[in-house]
């Protein structure tokens, strides 16, 4: 079964309802404000920006702030339960700079060179996210001088590392827990 089916699935939706409400809850908006983290990524309005596993939405409302009317976000998550909280959110805010996607980061459908930044925050490491799958996509859809964000948390683990012996990334820095990268050109790996 695909992640994108799995998605549909009732049970798995049931299952991420709990989780969905303490991503999204006022405490933790109080205890780890969205927008600082966001800035720790180096957003800037008018940017192209995947968000990969948005959730209800925790960072998404500040992200479409920061990047501005001119810059475009593109939601992703393949669960359809927080899909639809999240449009219903998007369409709340009458923000036009927003879309939400039911997709699977494994496979985006997105254009190559068509993002200038990815933000994995809190989806690594996930298991239906294996990064030898996972950064080659993000890779792929990531412009020349585009950069990557990792918001890791409870623990940075070994994936900073794991993303550098990618040898598609390169760090580029590191704030608030959140980790920096930079896609390593194709003419160098080769």
């Amino acid at each position: 079964m695909d992640t994108e089916t799995l998605g549909r699935s009732r049970l798995m939706n049931l299952l991420a309802k709990p989780g969905g409400v303490s991503m999204d809850s006022r405490l933790r908006r109080w205890f780890m404000n969205p927008k600082r983290t966001l800035l720790a990524s180096g957003i800037k309005p008018g940017q192209t920006v995947l968000e990969v596993g948005c959730g209800p939405g925790f960072f998404t409302l500040d992200a479409a702030e920061l990047i501005g009317e001119q810059g475009r976000l593109i939601a992703m998550d393949p669960l359809s339960d927080y899909v639809k909280t999240l449009k219903s959110k998007v369409r709340q805010a009458g923000l036009k700079n927003v879309e939400v996607l039911q997709r699977d980061a494994l496979n985006t459908g997105l254009d190559a060179n068509s993002v200038d930044l990815v933000l994995l925050f809190g989806v690594l490491p996930f298991p239906t996210l294996p990064l030898s799958h996972l950064l080659p996509e993000m890779h792929r859809v990531l412009k020349p001088g585009g950069s990557m964000s990792v918001w890791l948390f409870p623990t940075a683990a070994v994936v900073p590392s794991a993303i550098i012996r990618s040898g598609l990334f390169q760090l580029t820095g590191r704030q608030n827990r959140v980790f920096n990268y930079r896609p390593v050109s194709t003419a160098i790996r080769q």
